[in-house]
């Protein structure tokens, strides 16, 4: 019942130190009353335990913990991180990796068609027009994809955070090549 060897033992002993103190006389039978009395000596405890945890958890200032955990973490990345890995997804089920590559440079990081010409090594009109398909492309379809990351997303991602970051987008670039 109390699920704990050493509780029960406890209630055992003080019952039946109870049990010797009582007038033998009154009671008709014995062991009816000794597992009564342990049963009755366990509800009472386990009631006790409830009470206790419920003044314990009524007396815990809950705002001012939840107002420290907010102070002390930072969960803002938490709803950047899901938004980022559904964008990529999409990203990658839609576009060709010429056409990512270009959206990601120009729309993300504001690469001009010279840059991306460079980099790229394809002609500025290419990349105008690689830029335009891949902007029509995601406008058509707006399905909306639960995010499955296999290695090669998870690289692309975490190279697109380094260059977000750091401002060094030359592992991103590497990573939007790869056919």
């Amino acid at each position: 019942m109390l699920r704990s060897k050493a509780d029960a033992e406890d209630i055992v002993q003080e019952t039946f130190i109870k049990w010797l103190s009582q007038e033998q006389e009154k009671i008709k039978n014995t062991k009816a009353y000794l597992i009564t009395a342990v049963r009755n000596n366990c509800i009472n405890h386990l009631n006790a335990l409830k009470r206790k945890k419920v003044e314990y958890l009524e007396s815990i200032h809950w705002p001012e913990i939840v107002e420290k955990i907010k102070e002390t973490t930072d969960l803002s990345h938490l709803d950047l991180e899901a938004e980022l890995s559904k964008a990529f997804h999409v990203l990658q089920s839609k576009l060709e990796p010429l056409e990512r590559a270009v959206y990601v440079l120009k729309e993300v990081f504001d690469f001009d068609y010279k840059a991306l010409q460079q980099l790229l090594d394809k002609k500025q009109d290419h990349c105008r027009q690689v830029f335009c398909r891949a902007k029509k492309k995601l406008q058509d379809e707006t399905n909306h994809f639960n995010a499955v990351f296999q290695p090669k997303k998870a690289a692309l991602l975490e190279s697109f955070r380094k260059a977000c970051d750091f401002g060094q987008p030359l592992d991103l670039i590497a990573q939007l090549r790869l056919k």
